[in-house]
């Protein structure tokens, strides 16, 4: 990247980083902590409160506590069949589907309560809940994660913001974002129209004007749109969470409650490297995602009548006779043929969130993240229920580059947000540290990501003990 030193900083994922920046980054040596008291006895509480689930319904439920469980578990299964037959049907079919999904857990309450072990079952789910509570916060650190390094950020002389006085029901207008920028010396631009404004070409005219910084109040689609930008003219990017849901906000640590205080860079900044997403020509900051959603977006239909377009379409989607049939090629290997659902985004989202919503801790691994799901019948959506990472129905993974190809020229896909039709095959690739970021010293930061519920490690730190003066160090939680 231009301007910035040659010197670099060795990270925990074995890649380098340039230093880049006045001052260099802030780096701290940090060592693996060991487990503390507290975690020890959370690993404990989680094993106690388990074993507790089961003898109570051993002791109290007796035979009829497993039967109970049986029971249950059909229950989820035949509520999981109706769902699918709800979506991928129509007509007569999809209303006995809706009944029997609403009877099958109210079946399953009434045999219970006929049974006696209404509140046995209840009481053994508190248990089993309290276990993994107790079981997840005994793997956390309970502090945020690491993220990208800081750099000492240069004050710019001419800060350029877009704003967008609709974006977010008007945030932009109710705190007062427009008045604060300027009071901090910044140019600003409304996105007001009349018509269509051209937003890359704003930012760039703003560059070729003398502007050092661009800054965005509005969704996350305009941020990817100046973000290439700012990236392509080696210039920092201030974000405003001035959105609807503020995704690429969030996961820079900015605080979504308050937009005004995102303003705090352009005073008390540093500077993060990040990495951005480009598919096709366009940049992206949180996600392009292909199949179903793009194409129910893009119908004319979804605007008037989003819930009412999302189940006339989804049956001839899900059974493959409408849209198109995706084939997914990671790093140049198929993986993937007919998924009705891809989702690529920059940086992998954590692990184990289907649906794609979830948060990245990190948006400078240099990988994008793949979410894809592939249901073709009833006994498939049941076994979406082991949310395996890498299953049939469903598969996560990442890639350096993944292509979208299609039996049709030109697909819908959102992009960040927004529906767009490209030309197949699609070609998503990352753009490692590409994009320079000039963010609040003191803003909230990413939260620590929900540890998944692992067995096997709380196991190790249940039956590990405080050292003793003198005594080796304690094996780390997950190593063997």
């Amino acid at each position: 990247m231009a301007g910035k030193p040659d010197d670099v900083t060795a990270q925990g994922d074995g890649r380098a980083h340039g230093a880049g920046g006045a001052g260099g980054p802030r780096v701290t040596d940090e060592q693996p902590k060991r487990p503390t008291g507290s975690q020890r006895w959370l690993a404990r509480l989680a094993f106690a409160a388990a074993i507790a689930a089961v003898v109570v319904l051993v002791l109290f439920g007796g035979l009829k506590s497993i039967a109970a469980l049986l029971v249950g578990f059909l229950g989820l299964a035949v509520a999981c069949v109706a769902a699918w037959w709800f979506l991928a049907h129509r007509g007569i079919v999809r209303w006995l589907a809706l009944v029997v999904l609403v009877a099958a857990p109210v079946s399953v309450i009434v045999v219970y309560v006929a049974a006696g072990l209404l509140w046995v079952v209840a009481l053994s789910l508190v248990l089993a809940a309290a276990a993994a509570t107790a079981g997840r916060a005994a793997l956390g650190t309970g502090d945020a994660p690491a993220g990208p390094p800081e750099y000492a950020a240069a004050r710019q002389r001419h800060p350029f913001m877009i704003m967008n006085p609709r974006s977010g029901g008007g945030k932009v207008g109710k705190f007062g974002l427009n008045g604060k920028a300027t009071a901090l010396g910044a140019e600003v631009a409304m996105l007001e129209g009349p018509g269509i404004v051209d937003v890359a070409a704003l930012a760039r005219h703003a560059v070729d004007g003398g502007a050092d910084l661009l800054g965005v109040a509005g969704g996350d689609g305009t941020q990817a749109l100046v973000a290439g930008v700012a990236a392509g003219r080696d210039i920092p990017m201030t974000v405003i969470s001035a959105g609807t849901r503020n995704h690429f906000a969030l996961d820079l640590g900015l605080d979504r409650d308050d937009p005004a205080s995102c303003l705090d860079a352009l005073t008390d900044g540093v500077e993060l490297h990040i990495d951005l997403g480009l598919i096709g020509d366009r940049t992206f900051v949180n996600n392009a995602s292909f199949g179903v959603y793009a194409e129910v977006v893009q119908s004319p239909a979804y605007r008037d009548d989003k819930s009412g377009t999302v189940l006339q379409m989804l049956p001839d989607m899900l059974s493959g006779h409408q849209g198109a049939h995706l084939v997914v090629r990671v790093d140049g290997r198929v993986i993937l043929d007919g998924p009705q659902a891809v989702l690529v985004s920059n940086n992998p989202y954590e692990a184990g969130d289907i649906a794609g919503l979830g948060r990245r801790a990190r948006l400078d691994q240099g990988v994008l993240g793949v979410l894809s799901v592939k249901i073709e019948n009833a006994a498939q959506a049941v076994g979406l229920l082991r949310r395996a990472q890498r299953s049939r129905e469903f598969t996560a993974l990442t890639a350096r580059e993944v292509v979208i190809d299609a039996d049709q020229p030109q697909i819908p896909v959102g992009i960040d947000g927004e529906s767009v039709l490209m030309p197949t095959p699609v070609r998503c690739t990352i753009r490692p540290l590409s994009l320079r970021v000039q963010v609040p010293r003191g803003r909230p930061g990413v939260p620590e990501p929900r540890p998944q519920l692992d067995w096997a490690r709380l196991r190790r730190l249940a039956l590990t003990f405080a050292r003793t003066a003198g005594a080796a160090p304690a094996t780390p939680p997950g190593t063997s």
